[in-house]
């Protein structure tokens, strides 16, 4: 099992969240709701259906890694300089991370309870979205003074299953970056239909 420096872990965490985070303002704030919303194809997720799915991660993780920090701050834990994954949060975080062509290697069913509808709206799904990247960015931020290997996060399809923080954060970002790479695939193949003249789905 690989070992890392924790704070360089962490600044690789911290890099892939701000670069999500910057795309997120950057490019998908201004984006058509229609575009947002459009499927590539029937059973497909829409970008707002895969960032929705992220918001419902980290409407359950975010709350725990908090709840977990604050507990490890009244502990007065030691540090390490070093964090060793756990198999099993290794398995997690090698499961979702996408190839380098940004396919997944394995499709995988969501959890009951985490596949959203393609109705609503997505300017809210979106600023939930952001909203939760900058409450990750400060959580790792936070992390700098704790220790990633002695606290341990419930997993959310398994509570009685406990993960270290360490590997809670990269099982999580590896996680968004898989549904990321998916929601830029339903975006260009949006745009596809629109530069083919093609009417996108009506938005609800």
């Amino acid at each position: 099992m690989k070992i890392y420096n924790a704070e360089e872990l962490i600044n690789q965490l911290e890099q892939q969240t701000e670069d999500i985070l910057s795309k997120a303002i950057q490019q998908w704030q201004m984006i058509n709701p229609a575009i947002i919303k459009q499927q590539p194809a029937p059973g497909s997720w829409s970008a707002m259906q895969c960032l929705g799915h992220l918001n419902a991660y980290g409407n359950y993780y975010l709350p725990a890694i908090a709840k977990a920090i604050d507990r490890a701050r009244l502990n007065r834990e030691s540090l390490s300089p070093t964090f060793t994954p756990g198999w099993l949060g290794n398995y997690f975080t090698r499961l979702m991370m996408p190839g380098e062509n940004g396919i997944p290697l394995k499709k995988l069913k969501a959890p009951k309870g985490y596949t959203i509808s393609n109705e609503g709206d997505s300017d809210a799904v979106i600023a939930t979205f952001l909203e939760q990247q900058e409450k990750l960015l400060l959580l790792l931020h936070q992390a700098r003074r704790i220790n990633l290997a002695k606290i341990r996060i419930p997993i959310s399809i398994a509570t009685y299953i406990r993960l270290k923080l360490g590997d809670v954060f990269m099982f999580l970002i590896a996680h968004n970056i898989r549904h990321i790479k998916q929601a830029e695939r339903a975006i260009a193949a949006a745009k596809v239909l629109l530069q083919n003249g093609e009417t996108l789905q009506s938005v609800a």
